[in-house]
């Protein structure tokens, strides 16, 4: 692997070959993304941070919630935005794009949510994983009651608390990494 093949600044090892299973969810990435996310290949080298890493984003972003997936992916870019994330604001900007079907709109959620054409709703929700990553230990009641004055369950803030969490971490870890984004993710969606 040459330093341009690389997925990180690290040099880890990818298992060769994966495990059977872990072959068989990169073939499913490959077919229904038409790649495999880098992120999924920085893990690579150990099979139960990458079983744990993604057993997490598939229950938070695709599991049942009473959250859009695009609401969703734009919690994962606000927060991204915030960390100033190369890798997520690249990635989950371009699902903001796929699934909004306004190219626009993942550009607002990248470079200022705050210019997007939103409804209340999302601008609440969007205020809060703002607030939650640049100042978590200031939330208080009187924001989680702003979510509830917009149609939020306490389930639905769960939710929102949880990827607005997991993409603090994964933001940290991609930028500490240099965790590159898949060129496609470029074009995707324009």
């Amino acid at each position: 692997m040459t330093t341009d093949d690389r997925v990180t600044a690290l040099d880890l090892t990818p298992l060769d070959p994966l495990p059977a299973e872990t072959q068989k969810y990169f073939d499913i990435c490959e077919e229904k993304l038409g790649l495999v996310p880098n992120v999924l290949k920085a893990y690579a080298f150990d099979k139960a941070k990458l079983d744990a890493f993604t057993a997490m984003y598939n229950d938070l972003m695709l599991g049942d919630s009473g959250l859009s997936k695009l609401e969703r992916e734009m919690i994962a870019v606000v927060v991204s935005s915030v960390n100033r994330c190369w890798y997520c604001q690249v990635a989950h900007g371009a699902a903001v794009r796929a699934l909004s079907g306004q190219p626009e709109l993942g550009e607002a959620m990248v470079m200022n949510w705050r210019v997007a054409d939103l409804e209340p709703r999302q601008r609440a929700m969007l205020a809060f994983v703002e607030k939650m990553t640049k100042a978590s230990s200031e939330i208080e009641e009187f924001d989680r009651d702003g979510l509830r004055a917009v149609g939020f369950s306490d389930r639905d803030i769960w939710d929102i608390a949880n990827v607005a969490g997991f993409f603090n971490m994964t933001n940290r870890v991609a930028s500490a990494t240099a965790m590159q984004p898949n060129p496609a993710y470029h074009g995707q969606a324009r």
